[in-house]
């Protein structure tokens, strides 16, 4: 007797592991900080509540967004972080056969979610690290429901301009839904990361997804937030798991959006290590594309996993994608030099090591 769907056999399997205890973790893109001052607060005062169930409309944060992004609240919803928003905007638009296009390698979720809701994933090749819109819009077929543009590009950190992404957004039939997502948007640019809920927020079929993981330093809580059409989000409301978005959560949301401040100078931070971490690999010889998130790319392919349990050896973990690249997180100024300590070592000692 077969119970599960044979589709879920495409997807790949999550193993628990341990993190090495002690370990420098530059892998999964957080914020090195801690929690802002305001949301410390925020959770100590309504810590004696959670033994009741959350909001589970979010009114309070979903209020508190409208304000902060000046739309409407019927044009919001809130997930449990962006991983769930992805899932809950797959749910909403795609059924069994139905295609999702997004650039690869790019946000590991998206073929795994796409799978899951019984979807076809359509990986278009990166070109010169960087999403290849000619292609994708390309990719698009009359099965196509959805196309994922993650912007600027997890892993790789580069970025869409404006003109690219409204371009691309006059190519795509208007029954596609286009999700720019922009989880990174913060550590970027103005004039590299357009605001899309600007520049394409009034279009039916966009919808514009962010996050509090990252620049709002809450990535244990999980919660984020999608803007896009009444009807849009009205669907995926319909499709989020009940009570997915704890009440710790929604408190320390809301705490965050008004702490625009340390929010901006923890910015600022991350982002002179950045260049003070690009510009040294560079001068190590590593190819580095230019970066606009709070990571680094190094497209070391058939060396990236080699590299990637060299640094483990030495107590720091980096991501690691398979014949690709490495991806490494900027942390805080020691860690980003015990990191580079790691790569001037890799240098000398594989001096004909690919970058």
């Amino acid at each position: 007797m077969v119970l599960v769907r044979p589709t879920l056999k495409r997807v790949p399997a999550r193993v628990p592991t341990r993190k090495s205890p002690g370990a420098i973790v530059l892998a999964d893109n957080e914020c090195p900080y801690g929690l802002l001052p305001a949301v410390v607060e925020r959770i100590a005062a309504s810590s004696a509540t959670t033994s009741r169930y959350p909001d589970r409309c979010a009114f309070e944060l979903l209020a508190a967004l409208a304000t902060h992004l000046r739309v409407p609240v019927d044009r919001i919803a809130v997930g449990a972080g962006s991983s769930e928003l992805c899932s809950q905007l797959v749910h909403t638009v795609v059924g069994p056969g139905d295609e999702v296009v997004f650039g690869w390698q790019s946000f590991e979720a998206y073929p795994i979610l796409t799978l899951v809701a019984g979807g076809s994933p359509v990986r278009v090749p990166l070109l010169r690290q960087g999403l290849d819109l000619d292609a994708m819009a390309r990719a698009v077929t009359r099965r196509t429901r959805l196309v994922f543009l993650c912007n600027p590009n997890n892993p790789t950190g580069t970025a869409l301009d404006a003109r690219a992404l409204t371009t691309f957004a006059d190519r795509v039939p208007s029954d596609v839904l286009i999700v720019v997502d922009e989880a990174y948007r913060e550590y970027a640019a103005a004039t590299a990361v357009p605001d899309a809920l600007t520049l394409l927020g009034e279009r039916p079929n966009v919808v514009v997804l962010r996050t509090f993981s990252k620049a709002y330093a809450l990535a244990g809580l999980r919660v984020g937030y999608c803007v896009g059409s009444a009807e849009v989000i009205a669907g995926v409301r319909k499709t989020q798991v009940p009570f997915s978005v704890g009440a710790l959560a929604q408190e320390a949301a809301v705490a965050a959006l008004g702490e625009r401040a340390e929010v901006a100078r923890r910015i600022g931070l991350t982002l002179l290590e950045r260049e003070r971490v690009m510009s040294a690999l560079h001068d190590l010889g590593y190819t580095v594309p230019s970066s606009h998130a709070n990571f680094l790319w190094l497209p070391l392919r058939e060396e990236s996993s080699a590299f990637a349990e060299f640094c483990m050896r030495h107590g720091i973990a980096v991501r690691s994608f398979d014949g690709e690249g490495v991806r490494v997180t900027v942390g805080l100024a020691a860690e980003n030099s015990a990191f580079l300590s790691l790569a001037t070592r890799w240098r000398r000692e594989r001096p004909t090591t690919a970058s």
